[in-house]
């Protein structure tokens, strides 16, 4: 709707003057997380048709040491509908928007959850030699796919799958597993060769509740888990930065040299652009 402009005091117009105000559009670069309330109902509409959601997401692909960490977190419509989803649904956002402790009591809360059956949730961890042998695109897609294996496995989710009679094998009728009724989200990009069906979202975890669950589950088993590798590889800082290239990190690294927790391809970059000559013997086994 056009407004008026704003006439100067004292100033007769000539004519009518009429001020149109167009809101700056996004840019496509801008991340601009989704109003909290609103995650819990595009969780509705994505489990039409379905019985479960799960939501997956995944902490640490940045890092230079650590492992890359996944999480999958199943919800239903009840769970969606249900007291806790909208009284306190509203806590829940992108984990990197939420502080340590948001997390951690967000945590407690998602173990009632699963405790009271209410929800059900998984993590898995692609280690540093796998990342090695894998890169980083596939290590990720093998943490992810090892946090939804814990919840269901690929063939759950086949398109048609007939049920084992008597006469079928013993390995046949102990592998079956009933056809789920299930949509799995990502957070991303389409992950190409990924064994499971799913469905991706740019900025999901700023969209959907159940993949900004996942992404807190992710985050806070990570966090753990660097805080206990730092008690192993003192002199790091892991338990502050949790494996990510801060200053502080990179000039520990350059000081006392790597440990097996780092990732070579990530440090390539950090010690080919500061050469300490007191560190040459140390850049020549980088290799």
């Amino acid at each position: 709707m056009l407004e008026e402009g704003n006439r100067v005091r004292g100033e007769t117009p000539v004519t009518q003057a009429v001020v149109t105000r167009l809101p700056r559009g996004p840019s496509p670069f801008e991340h601009r997380p989704m109003k909290r309330r609103q995650l819990r109902g595009f969780d509705l509409k994505q489990i039409n048709g379905v019985t479960s959601l799960i939501g997956i997401d995944e902490v640490g692909r940045g890092a230079f040491a650590g492992p890359v960490v996944a999480a999958a977190v199943l919800v239903t419509r009840e769970f969606l509908e249900g007291r806790w989803a909208v009284a306190k649904g509203n806590r829940v956002n992108d984990s990197k928007v939420l502080n340590a402790e948001q997390r951690e009591e967000l945590w407690t809360e998602f173990e009632k959850l699963v405790a009271a059956g209410q929800i059900h949730l998984s993590s898995g961890l692609a280690t540093v030699e796998e990342i090695a042998e894998l890169n980083i695109l596939g290590a990720t897609k093998l943490a992810m796919r090892r946090a939804l294996g814990a919840i269901y496995p690929p063939e759950a989710f086949a398109t048609k799958r007939e049920e084992p009679d008597l006469f079928s094998s013993f390995e046949e009728r102990t592998s079956f597993h009933p056809i789920v009724s299930a949509r799995v989200i990502v957070d991303g990009l389409a992950l190409r060769g990924f064994p499971y069906p799913h469905t991706a979202f740019v900025n999901g975890d700023a969209r959907s509740l159940c993949i900004a669950m996942a992404s807190i589950v992710a985050k806070v088993t990570r966090d753990r888990h660097m805080v206990e590798l730092d008690g192993k590889f003192p002199g790091y800082g892991f338990a502050q930065h949790k494996g990510y290239g801060t200053e502080e990190h990179r000039e520990a690294v350059l000081r006392v040299g790597r440990c097996v927790e780092h990732r070579d391809a990530f440090l390539r970059k950090l010690l080919a652009t500061r050469v300490d000559p007191s560190q040459m013997d140390f850049l020549a086994t980088a290799d």
